[in-house]
């Protein structure tokens, strides 16, 4: 009898454990959480340099084991990944109160600061041995890439840690305007154009026409605008930002209609946060012209985009008062492509309100979980694992610091939209 009851009591718990397996199989299955530092953090190595404490990301990591790769040339980690993952972490803390983040952002912004020269900017890369690249053309000291994001990152933080710890935020101000000087002294601020490929373009950006680092520029402006109000900045915001706009394709009859180019007569998709940029800038100017353009940007070409499963760069000509397309590419797509349009969208929802940019924003981070072209998962929020990106023919498997960070980036920022975050979840469980 006992025997009987105890079967019968397992058919049952079997059948229930099958009406709730089942429930959650057949029905929305919701994430709460998408983004998963784990793999970063396994990237994450705190080091020891002339009795300093630090930390670097490693840059690459190989799969199926995902082992730490350095480069032979360049070194082993770098500025350029250390501030971005500083980043994540300060705003994983901001919104999640781990202290875990916060002590490793500090530790990656004391990094940052050791490799500030006394020049204002940064060398990039260190060798395995933590000895200082200061040759290699990706490593120089000089304005680019890898000093924006170090003073991106510096800005980011000084904002947080002024309120818990003001002896550490004062050193990171030091870090900050000694970059800001010299940044001063290298823009030009002649409004001069110069015509190419009949384009009439803007040369007082970035090595002339890097219109794409004018956009990381007004980021770090304007967060060093917020926390001293210093109007001085103001100025050389407003420069970058109508350098910018006038670098947007205005043909109305072309497919690229609304893009902000990026370089010269190129757009590329990687780093291109124009649009993101023009309405940062638009909030602290005021001035409506740079929404108009972001909105531009965001309303034809993002989705132009997003219908054709991406590009990855173009090159065009204007003639007669039309473009005519000189290259386009497909291939390479990758995380850093992606994260641009996912942060202009998330911007012009929190400015006007309307839902279809949280919408487009968690569309285009459908991206990473299968809403591509090759219609393949890159991101694996089990893990936190990003694949490293896709070509005609394969997929790079491996998940090394940027791709790792760009797509954590993006999934933060879409977390903390209720909207977004709602309808990427509805894409998930198509």
């Amino acid at each position: 009898m006992k025997k009987t009851v105890s079967i019968i009591l397992s058919v049952i718990l079997l059948a229930l454990a099958s009406v709730i397996s089942g429930s959650c199989t057949d029905s929305t299955v919701v994430i709460k959480r998408l983004t998963n530092n784990s793999h970063l953090v396994s990237l994450y190595e705190d080091i020891e340099v002339d009795e300093n404490k630090m930390a670097i990301i490693h840059i690459y990591a190989e799969y199926p084991d995902y082992h730490w790769v350095a480069d032979d040339d360049e070194g082993g980690a770098c500025i350029d990944d250390a501030a971005r993952a500083a980043v994540y972490f300060i705003r994983d803390y901001k919104h999640n109160d781990d202290n875990n983040s916060l002590e490793r952002a500090k530790n990656l912004l004391e990094f940052i600061l050791y490799m500030q020269d006394e020049n204002g900017y940064f060398y990039n890369f260190i060798f395995p041995d933590h000895t200082i690249n200061r040759e290699h053309k990706n490593s120089v000291n000089r304005p680019g890439w890898w000093s924006w994001r170090a003073l991106w990152s510096l800005t980011e933080a000084y904002q947080v840690v002024k309120i818990t710890d003001p002896e550490l935020a004062e050193r990171y101000m030091r870090g900050i305007k000694k970059t800001i000087n010299s940044l001063k002294d290298y823009l030009v601020v002649d409004r001069e154009m110069e015509e190419l490929e009949g384009l009439k373009t803007p040369t007082w950006l970035p090595y002339k026409y890097a219109s794409d680092q004018a956009s990381l520029l007004i980021m770090c402006l304007s967060n060093y605008y917020n926390s001293t109000k210093d109007d001085s900045v103001l100025d050389y915001i407003t420069l970058l930002a109508d350098g910018i706009m006038l670098m947007q394709v205005n043909d109305n009859k072309s497919n690229y209609y609304g893009a902000l180019l990026s370089w010269m007569n190129n757009w590329h998709a990687w780093g291109n946060l124009q649009s993101y940029s023009l309405l940062v800038a638009h909030q602290i100017t005021g001035k409506s012209e740079y929404l108009e353009s972001a909105l531009n940007e965001i309303n034809n070409y993002y989705q132009y985009l997003y219908k054709i499963k991406y590009l990855s760069d173009f090159s065009i000509r204007k003639e007669n008062d039309s473009i005519s397309v000189l290259s386009e590419k497909v291939y390479s797509q990758i995380a850093y492509g992606i994260r641009p349009m996912v942060y202009a969208a998330l911007e012009a929802y929190k400015i006007t309100g309307e839902r279809k940019y949280a919408e487009y924003a968690a569309n285009y981070a459908g991206w990473f979980f299968g809403d591509n072209i090759q219609k393949t998962t890159m991101y694996f929020h089990e893990s936190g694992i990003a694949y490293d990106g896709m070509s005609e023919n394969y997929i790079n498997k491996n998940s090394g610091a940027e791709s790792t960070i760009e797509a954590l980036l993006s999934l933060q920022e879409i977390e903390q939209n209720e909207t977004a975050f709602s309808h990427l979840n509805n894409k998930i469980n198509e």
